[in-house]
């Protein structure tokens, strides 16, 4: 007897065989400006005004983090006193008063929040707290770097203070030199950053300050990337392989998540200024007429429910796209020239 949780699988396994006996039409990609990816090796970057605007603002006071280890003293009150680690909540647990969120606080707000708590239950308590370790700013660095992963900074670090860490700086042979570096931050920016000029030239106008969190991608130096963002399950940039389609490059990203608004997923191209719409079930049906090929650059963005324009955050997401607001381009097909 077929377990009853089994049954789903079974189905789709079933409408999977009839599918494929009665044949799936192969539908040809040179569809307007969406048509067969070609590999290219022109590579643009942002100009200084972007990478200004993208820097980070510079915070000289240490805010708490998820991580972070700390020691509070509370005066002649031993009971009280002791090392703690902010959880992944921000949030640490004391005697008598319980949870606390301590994230994005300052080591003085931090005490005087935790003494106003305990004045419920002493007189004049005189609190103080020190960082044992900094894990707040984190930055993650993948791609071609002796060392990937995450790594811990008392402060938000600049670009080059990330590649030095992570070893990415010697260059051993012209395959291996670095010139250029993407950086992620949340799910709605990427950069580019031309690392000739900051490497080669000493330009520091190329050398931009982090934020906590931020994802600095190298790529080899025959790597093509498109991207895929928004409400999926894991946005970043992908490799760009041969005749990836969408439906391959929102595979890689785990598909659109909870938050996702299906009839709201959009293709941009920014080499062609072109734009098309991509309802998710036009890619389930048998024909896929929707599934183009992707290029090198290509931007998949998935909309949250509820938003009202897809681009408020993107207008600078990509060398090439300040030409065009996603909000007004989302229901539209722009056609490349």
């Amino acid at each position: 007897m077929m377990h009853r949780a089994a049954y789903p699988l079974f189905i789709a396994f079933l409408l999977l065989l009839a599918g494929c006996a009665t044949g799936i039409p192969n539908v040809p990609k040179n569809v307007d400006a969406f048509q067969k990816a070609e590999k290219s090796d022109r590579v643009s970057f942002h100009d200084k005004a972007a990478l200004a605007a993208f820097e980070a603002e510079v915070d000289p006071v240490y805010r708490l983090g998820e991580g972070d280890k700390i020691t509070l003293n509370v005066w002649n009150r031993p009971e009280l006193s002791g090392k703690h680690t902010v959880g992944p909540d921000g949030q640490i647990t004391m005697p008598l008063i319980g949870p606390m969120r301590l994230t994005t606080m300052t080591r003085e707000e931090a005490a005087g929040n935790i003494g106003e708590r305990l004045r419920r239950y002493y007189t004049a308590p005189v609190v103080n707290l020190g960082i044992d370790e900094y894990h707040g700013n984190r930055i993650t660095i993948l791609g071609r770097v002796l060392t990937p992963g995450v790594m811990q900074f008392d402060k938000p670090p600049m670009l080059l203070d990330a590649l030095a860490r992570a070893g990415s700086l010697p260059v051993l042979d012209k395959q291996a030199t670095l010139t250029r570096c993407a950086v992620f931050r949340g799910r709605e920016q990427i950069i580019w950053v031309d690392l000739k000029h900051l490497l080669n030239r000493g330009d520091l106008a190329y050398n931009i300050r982090l934020k906590p969190d931020d994802l600095i991608y190298i790529p080899d130096s025959n790597d093509t990337l498109m991207y895929v963002m928004g409400a999926v399950q894991k946005p970043g940039g992908y490799r760009l392989t041969p005749d990836m389609s969408v439906m391959d490059a929102l595979a890689q990203a785990g598909g659109p998540n909870e938050d996702a608004n299906e009839d709201e997923i959009s293709l941009f191209r920014p080499g062609r200024e072109a734009v098309q719409r991509i309802p998710l079930k036009s890619l389930l049906t048998a024909d896929r007429k929707l599934n183009f090929a992707l290029e090198e650059g290509d931007v998949i963005y998935v909309q949250k429910k509820g938003i009202a324009e897809v681009g408020y955050f993107l207008r600078q997401l990509l060398p090439g796209l300040s030409f065009m607001t996603f909000g007004l381009s989302a229901s539209t097909t722009g056609n490349g020239k």
